[in-house]
């Protein structure tokens, strides 16, 4: 088993890279070429900052059991297609009982956005976030080892 970190905007890579080293966890953090991000024990893949590289660079990677952390519902549908299960920076694990929701909610506020009616403001992350997120994500490989 792998963990992949989606770190294009990820909030917890460094919380997620120190859980899965204490674990002895091989992590693989794919990023665009544009952020920098440097780290000892994890393994970096730079992609090209066009759209979605660095899903479809994961995607690609990713086996059967394979953890992936995402905020992006379409490559959480994918990777479940892949048998890989993702989680979210919040420590939510996205599966077929969610996922659907997840997509359909996301195409109706891009409608709405592109309708100028959809004016959604992402709160700002704080220190609990991150502990319910590490929480999680220690149960859900605790769950996989």
């Amino acid at each position: 088993m792998k963990v992949y970190i989606d770190a294009d905007g990820c909030p917890v890579v460094d919380e997620a890279i120190a859980i899965a080293k204490e674990l002895d966890l091989e992590v693989v953090i794919v990023k665009n070429y544009a952020h920098i991000i440097n780290d000892s024990y994890a393994t970096i893949v730079s992609v090209d900052i066009s759209r979605d590289s660095a899903d479809f660079y994961i995607v690609n990677a990713i086996n059967k059991g394979d953890v992936v952390i995402t905020q992006d519902y379409g490559l959480a549908a994918m990777c479940l297609s892949k048998e890989a299960i993702p989680i979210n920076q919040n420590g939510m694990i996205y599966d077929q009982d969610n996922i659907d929701g997840m997509l359909n909610r996301r195409h109706l506020h891009s409608q709405l956005r592109k309708q100028n009616k959809y004016y959604g403001k992402a709160k700002k992350r704080n220190v609990e976030a991150d502990k319910i997120f590490e929480a999680s994500f220690r149960k859900l490989l605790g769950g996989l080892k």
